[in-house]
């Protein structure tokens, strides 16, 4: 069967796969569009296979929300070059709306959930390996369902926050959003703060003394290592950080002013905890121009 210009066009319309590709599927397939498309998507899988174990530490922070329910799904790429590619984009914006309308729990039930496409989700990032050439993965998503007051912020999306507050105003909860993404705080209140961190703290405040600050009486020990473990608290700890709006103030009293209780917060951040491998290419060139 010839292979017309416009059958051509119709499979790269249909799958958005490139003109060589397509060609080469309808000529593999005697012409049958359908066929062509599944051959396509099972070239895809198969490519995305052989990327899988490369490392992806590049990607998006998307967003979706809807009220009181609100998602942010990490999405990693290779490269910064194809995490602002078109297709890339897209996919990714697709996602987080497919994870906000299936009511997905984390990443695994994402994987499986349908998009409007008709694919899922697994099945659609292997096509979009396919075709920006480099490994791609839905690695983390964060999820907040519920009816109190719900932000959500993201930072030139490499960072996504969501942050539920009770109480207050939308714009104090926005601006709690920022703050987190700027500070990044390990814990909400002193209360979350775990009792182990507390004790390791102790210990290296300790061993920091002088023999002369050691020996002093028990109950004056104590202030000061209190002393010094309350400041080391309130600098990881939500409520006890200055708040980035207005630093003549601390989140708490922020939070109080406006009448509201942080109840919780999420960040994510891309590539966070990815171990990237940093190539040297002079001296690669180096190397095999015999020269190192």
């Amino acid at each position: 069967m010839e292979i017309t210009a416009s059958l051509v066009k119709e499979l790269r319309e249909r799958t958005g796969s490139g003109m060589m590709e397509c060609k080469k599927a309808l000529t593999e397939n005697n012409g049958d569009i359908d066929a062509s498309a599944e051959w396509l998507r099972k070239q895809g899988l198969a490519k995305a296979d052989k990327k899988a174990s490369r490392v992806a530490a590049e990607g998006r922070i998307v967003l979706a929300q809807d009220g009181g329910k609100a998602v942010l799904v990490e999405i990693n790429s290779e490269t910064d070059f194809v995490a602002n590619d078109d297709n890339f984009k897209s996919f990714a914006d697709a996602v987080a709306k497919t994870a906000l309308a299936s009511g997905a729990k984390d990443v695994d039930a994402l994987k499986a959930a349908k998009m409007p496409s008709g694919g899922t989700v697994e099945e659609t990032r292997a096509e979009v390996v396919a075709k920006v050439g480099e490994n791609v993965q839905v690695r983390r998503m964060a999820r907040i369902d519920s009816s109190n007051n719900v932000a959500a912020y993201v930072h030139g999306g490499r960072i996504g926050v969501l942050v539920e507050v009770k109480g207050g105003e939308a714009d104090f909860a926005r601006g709690v959003a920022m703050h987190v993404a700027a500070m990044n705080p390990p814990y909400n209140k002193a209360a979350d703060v775990p009792v182990a961190f507390v004790e390791k703290e102790k210990e290296i405040e300790l061993a920091k003394m002088t023999e002369k600050d050691r020996a002093k009486p028990a109950n004056i020990l104590e202030k000061i290592i209190g002393g010094k473990i309350a400041k080391i608290v309130n600098e990881n700890t939500l409520y006890g950080q200055p708040y980035v709006l207005n630093t003549d103030q601390t989140v708490e009293a922020a939070a109080k002013a406006a009448g509201a209780d942080i109840v919780g917060f999420q960040r994510l951040a891309v590539g966070e905890g990815i171990e990237k491998v940093v190539e040297d290419y002079a001296a690669e060139v180096m190397k095999q121009a015999g020269l190192a």
